[in-house]
């Protein structure tokens, strides 16, 4: 009997196909990505299919940085960043700005396997429950806060695509106010609020800020303490001598006198 070649082709099911591709099926128990068709056969560009693909199998604290996925792959930053873009747009990928520890605005970055969900369905670093209310609307008519409206004025230079109606930067200065009262400037408010903006914004630029400035809202400051009441002025029973303290009885020295002899001043 001959010996089995390795070479010999594999038998072919009964309902393989004729042409075309013939899947060879693994059941994967562990160290396997899960991708939806939407993303592995999305059309375009390969890069952009591979740069998610390989984001989605990485375990959440990775770095994908440009840096980073520039030492995986040998595509270019240009490349790499084009894709990350496309990822963004579409909504597989979202950049967004929150206050981490210390207070300090950090850039985080949600990566989802099914896109189209909504900016509160991902995970945020703030509790639902400690999410602060938008500030109060202002009444009709009245002026908004000239600081507030310097700072929201200067996002435009930023970015171009943030510029507000009168309307708009009135509804918006309340909360702007509220940061500078609580001690952040002006310039780590621009810096709060146009850090890590999306290629595209779809919407109103004004409802992105309102969402930001309540998100990322500083605490209140911490209460300065009461002041303490002095301790009242007393007369000394022994020698009328003036002194503190908080009831009427003797003086320090008298009291000393009195521990070291106390036969002269009990006669």
């Amino acid at each position: 009997m001959a010996d089995t070649q390795s070479s010999a082709p594999v038998r072919a099911r009964a309902d393989a196909p004729a042409s075309g591709v013939t899947h060879i099926r693994t059941r994967h128990t562990a160290n396997y990505t899960v991708l939806s068709n939407r993303l592995a056969q999305r059309a375009g560009s390969a890069v952009t299919v591979g740069v998610a693909a390989y984001i989605l199998s990485l375990p959440d604290g990775a770095s994908i940085r440009i840096d980073a996925l520039c030492a995986h792959f040998k595509e270019g930053r240009a490349r790499i960043s084009a894709a990350l873009n496309e990822l963004e747009a579409e909504g597989w990928l979202e950049r967004r700005v929150e206050r981490g520890p210390g207070g300090r605005i950090v850039t985080r970055t949600f990566v989802y396997d099914a896109p189209g969900r909504t900016e509160s369905d991902a995970p945020s670093s703030v509790p639902p429950a400690e999410v602060p209310e938008p500030a109060q609307k202002p009444e009709p008519g009245a002026a908004p806060d000239p600081r507030a409206a310097a700072v929201l004025g200067s996002l435009r230079h930023r970015d171009r695509r943030l510029v507000l109606s009168a309307r708009e930067t009135a509804a918006l200065a309340p909360a702007v106010a509220e940061w500078l009262d609580r001690g952040v400037g002006p310039y780590e408010i621009a810096e709060a609020l146009t850090s890590g903006l999306p290629d595209r914004i779809d919407r109103r630029p004004a409802r992105l800020l309102a969402y930001r400035l309540a998100a990322l809202r500083p605490p209140e400051p911490a209460a300065a303490p009461a002041p303490t009441r002095p301790v009242p002025f007393q007369d000394c029973d022994g020698c009328d001598r003036v002194f503190r303290a908080p009831r009427p009885g003797r003086c320090r020295d008298c009291r000393e006198r009195a521990a070291a002899d106390p036969a002269p001043l009990a006669a």
